[in-house]
């Protein structure tokens, strides 16, 4: 999903879900407004807090792309039937001047 069409789609009421799954530290650093803090690590060992409904459209990013696409391999896996990644990942998001949060 393309940044500003995930910023729309985040002011209304069918907004998907955002799994930023970066380290705490770089989540610290900033983030996107109201997202799910979920290290690929804990998706791995199912610590992560997840939507239980399994049809929930969601949103994976990471700061360049790699530990997305792991996370979103490990959430299809566990029957997420509706992932996505962000494109650009969290780079591209800060490079478009998009709100974050700390």
């Amino acid at each position: 999903m393309e940044p500003q069409e995930l910023l729309k789609r985040m002011k209304t009421k069918k907004a998907p879900t955002v799994v930023d799954v970066r380290t705490i530290f770089e989540f610290r650093k900033g983030h996107i407004p109201g997202v799910v803090h979920a290290p690929t690590w804990k998706i791995l060992l199912k610590l992560a807090r997840l939507p239980s409904d399994r049809d929930t459209e969601m949103v994976v990013t990471c700061e360049l792309g790699p530990r997305a696409q792991i996370a979103k391999g490990l959430l299809n896996l566990y029957g997420y039937r509706n992932v996505v990644l962000l494109a650009g990942q969290m780079a591209g998001w800060r490079r478009a001047g998009l709100p974050q949060e700390k």
